[in-house]
């Protein structure tokens, strides 16, 4: 089991709740990799919107996703590095396949390229681009991996043909570090990505919050799908996101939750009790998280990413990075 961090990077993320700026990123990145975490990841869009999380009203900041990975590649040595998840409409797939290959090269090998169909409809409509019907974005996304795999497999020139994307004996030079290609991942966890995730992904994610009985039900629907296209699940990659609470101890965790509520903008937690949010996500003392870790381990989960705040990639105070790197990640060493 390896635990990941979504690293934090909007307007909102921080501890003290101050604009974003690739110096603060780059901190917690550092910190990150010298704590042990394996994967540092990033989202991909123009803003956060608070609304969709319960909180006010207001558009969070955010450096923009690729360039930010790629000034990263360069200041880190071990960190894997990935995308949660690029949003298949803002790139040309042709383009996207050159990107990761450049980026795979600066990171030496430590790229994973997650993708997905896109959700945020302000996004595409305000910046000029195409917001089709949910149905036409799972065929774009799956196309779009088609197109990826075409070009970034064995360096050799590649050709693709869809509705949407074509390539013709494109050639990606020099070609991405990884053999045969960098890991692609989907994120989502709807009953037709998950067909899209069995005919055309290595690996599938799904955050920020489940519990035991609705990833298993999950599962069996992606198991499902993986039958109908004649692959074996077992061949599917699998990684979770969960917002993350670590305590010393329970009184410890308690104080911390209180901390994390104050924290938090308005609506997001209001009148919540800690046990109920902590039924879907990675929340407990370290014996409690490592044992949590270990269940969802068992579950076929190879990595689970940790965001420290009720917010998608966000830290609320440092320290929860401190208990993991002290009391959790030693512990998911060893067998």
């Amino acid at each position: 089991m390896k635990l990941g961090l979504a690293l934090p990077h909007y307007d909102i993320s921080f501890p003290d709740q101050r604009p974003a700026s690739f110096d603060r990123v780059a901190r917690y990145a550092g910190l990150a990799e010298a704590s042990g975490f394996h994967q540092l990841w990033v989202s991909d869009h123009f803003w956060l919107d608070l609304e969709r999380y319960g909180g006010p009203a207001g558009r969070q900041g955010t450096p923009e996703c690729w360039t930010m990975l790629s000034a990263l590649a360069v200041l880190t040595s071990r960190a894997r590095l990935g995308t949660l998840v690029l949003a298949t409409g803002f790139r040309p797939p042709t383009l996207l396949a050159k990107m990761a290959a450049t980026l795979d090269q600066l990171a030496g090998g430590r790229l994973d390229l997650g993708l997905g169909a896109g959700w945020n409809e302000a996004e595409f409509t305000e910046n000029g681009l195409p917001f089709p019907r949910p149905g036409e974005r799972l065929a774009m996304l799956e196309e779009a991996l088609g197109v990826l795999r075409a070009l970034l497999t064995d360096g050799a020139p590649a050709s693709f043909s869809g509705r949407w994307y074509h390539a013709d004996q494109a050639p990606v030079v020099p070609g991405p570090v990884q053999k045969p290609r960098p890991p692609l991942w989907v994120g989502g966890k709807g009953d037709r990505l998950l067909g899209v995730v069995a005919r055309a992904a290595d690996g599938w994610n799904t955050c920020w919050a489940m519990t035991a009985e609705d990833y298993q039900e999950r599962t069996g629907v992606l198991a499902a799908a993986c039958q109908r296209a004649g692959r074996d699940p077992g061949e599917v990659r699998r990684s979770l996101g969960l917002n993350t609470l670590i305590g010393r101890d329970p009184d410890d965790l308690v104080e911390r939750w209180g901390r994390l509520v104050a924290r938090t903008p308005d609506g997001i937690l209001d009148g919540v009790e800690l046990r109920d949010w902590a039924a879907s996500r990675l929340v407990g003392t370290p014996d409690e998280v490592v044992a949590q870790l270990r269940g969802w381990e068992e579950r076929g989960v190879e990595q689970v990413i940790s965001s420290f705040g009720a917010l998608p990639f966000s830290v609320f105070e440092d320290e929860q990075l401190e208990l993991a790197a002290e009391l959790v990640l030693p512990r998911l060493e060893g067998p």
